[in-house]
């Protein structure tokens, strides 16, 4: 599943300077902006003013979702969101953890929307839960209650939530980890929760369902699908890796650069990391243009990093 580093992650690190990570509000093309120091699993990002934010996986012994915030080309750790649980989540996932997973931020119409999931290693007994905020220095989020929630009775598994908004600036949530793969529904605008049809867009059949964590833009007429293939959460040793796929519709079918659907097990590998970063993955596309994932440190005992690069969409698919 996206995230469940935890096991292997026994201790928090101090705001270190964040090296290249610049805050301009437009890299160069295709940088490489740099790498975090600080602990950050499935991770997603907002900018707003002059300051971005990110938000990851809760660590072990940390309540809640974790939140960096990037000033003067420095990371700091700020105060965790539900660091007291929700009174509803016990409802839905009866064994759910200490921390929350997978988050996703976006503003729209005029707010910042928080997408968070609620379960337990290895279990598809979830739910997505969402709070809302009118800007991110305050730190303060209102609980929006439940979006959606999966029982060991369904075919797929209600985590790694992914807001969306297609080309007529209606909001979608992707969502998805295993099982029968990555799922997509409408959602209201003022609600933010569904309001249509649960579609299938990607699937790993013939690999275990090893699929998870999606990301979707549009560029230049066609909606691009980012998945997490493989196992994260084993340091060194995982094997995750980002693919991808393009459709002309937001429901797909998305067809990776050979043609071949990603329902069907299809995908053209982005990033499947190198000597130093191992497993990339649980990745975020921002603004449309800018891809954040984390990645295992292999120089510094394989703790997840937050590593950040320019999307270039030049070619018609994605590179960096």
């Amino acid at each position: 599943m996206k995230n469940r580093f935890k096991r292997m992650i026994r201790f928090s690190c101090a705001a270190v300077t964040a090296g290249l990570l610049l805050l301009s509000s437009s890299p160069a093309s295709a940088a490489f902006w740099g790498a975090s120091n600080e602990l950050l699993h499935d991770p997603t990002m907002a900018k707003e003013g002059n300051t971005w934010y990110a938000f990851g996986t809760g660590l072990e012994g940390e309540r809640g979702l974790r939140v960096l915030k990037a000033g003067s080309g420095v990371w700091t750790v700020q105060k965790s969101i539900f660091t007291s649980p929700l009174s509803w989540w016990g409802n839905y996932v009866p064994n759910y953890g200490l921390n929350q997973w997978a988050p996703d931020v976006q503003f729209y119409n005029g707010k910042y929307w928080l997408y968070y999931a609620v379960s337990s290693f290895g279990k598809n007994t979830s739910a997505i839960g969402l709070a809302s905020s009118a800007n991110l220095s305050s730190g303060n989020w209102k609980d929006e209650g439940l979006v959606i929630h999966s029982t060991s009775a369904d075919h797929y598994n209600a985590i790694d939530p992914e807001l969306t908004i297609d080309k007529d600036g209606n909001p979608w949530l992707a969502f998805g980890s295993f099982w029968s793969g990555i799922k997509l529904t409408k959602l209201d605008k003022n609600t933010m929760k569904p309001t249509g049809s649960l579609y299938s867009i990607a699937s790993r059949p013939n690999n275990g369902g090893a699929l998870e964590a999606p990301a979707i833009t549009y560029q230049n007429g066609y909606y691009y699908l980012m998945v997490s293939f493989d196992k994260c959460c084993s340091g060194v040793n995982s094997t995750y890796k980002i693919a991808y796929g393009r459709s002309k519709s937001i429901t797909g079918p998305y067809l990776d650069k050979s043609g071949k659907s990603m329902s069907e097990g299809g995908g053209t590998i982005l990033d499947s990391g190198n000597d130093r970063w191992k497993g990339p993955g649980g990745q975020d596309i921002v603004n449309g243009n800018i891809l954040v994932r984390h990645a295992y440190d292999a120089e510094n005992s394989g703790i997840p990093k937050m590593l950040i690069n320019d999307i270039d969409w030049s070619s018609g698919w994605p590179s960096y």
